[in-house]
């Protein structure tokens, strides 16, 4: 059967249970730099933007980030407050290829069921859409990122050596995907974390997302791609 190319992403929400993707805007500056500040600055080592020293400098670069289709940047918004960002990029109807990246979630955003969810909606979004593959790249010495793309469910697929420099240091790229024929078993696998009765009473998980989708990562790299780098944070242009 011919392929028929996806549509683009649309600046328009992405409503979860626990957060809320909305459009990234002006609006949102204020907040995100406040969530932003109680990080230690080390969220910001692997991104080609931040640390940023005050709400102006965050706003400026918000702007321009902005004014572009791709990357297409979102807030990840819990109870009403925006708490970090993210976007879709890299898009590309014609092959039928998105990628998950500029992930910068604040302190108060980690480790939680939303920042999980909200990567669960950009997953919903494109296989929905009719997108065939999902990427997920980011720097090969961010152990923390390469880590939550094996948990998310996405197949680790190899470094591309010196690929770019990032504020004037050498970036090698780790990759990662999930391709369409993957995606029923990874959305059961999401919702079934995701599931208020998978937490007890104090939100502790009773079972981890990782064991969830660990029959659909790809079993030969996995080990090898959680293993080797430095530490770091989740932030990366991935």
């Amino acid at each position: 059967m011919p392929f028929t190319p996806p549509p683009r992403p649309a600046r328009a929400p992405l409503q979860g249970r626990y957060c809320r993707l909305e459009p990234l805007g002006a609006a949102h500056a204020p907040a995100l730099f406040a969530a932003f500040a109680a990080d230690d600055g080390h969220m910001w080592d692997y991104m080609p933007n931040g640390p940023f020293d005050t709400l102006s400098a965050y706003s400026a670069w918000l702007k321009g980030a902005i004014a572009v289709d791709d990357p297409l940047q979102f807030a990840v918004v819990v109870d009403g407050v925006p708490l970090g960002t993210l976007s879709l990029l890299r898009i590309d109807p014609a092959a039928g290829s998105i990628e998950v990246g500029y992930i910068s979630f604040s302190p108060a955003l980690q480790r939680s069921r939303a920042a999980t969810e909200a990567i669960y909606l950009t997953l919903k979004w494109s296989f929905e859409a009719g997108y065939r593959r999902f990427e997920w790249k980011c720097n090969a010495l961010n152990l923390a990122s390469r880590r939550a793309a094996l948990r998310y469910g996405l197949s680790y697929e190899g470094v591309f050596r010196q690929a770019t420099v990032v504020k004037g240091r050498n970036r090698d790229t780790a990759w990662f995907a999930a391709i369409d024929g993957e995606w029923p078993a990874l959305r059961a696998a999401f919702e079934a974390w995701l599931d208020a009765g998978n937490f007890d009473n104090e939100g502790r998980q009773r079972r981890a997302l990782s064991d969830l989708t660990a029959g659909i990562v790809g079993p030969s790299m996995a080990g090898e791609a959680a293993s080797r780098p430095e530490p770091g944070r989740l932030g990366d242009v991935v």
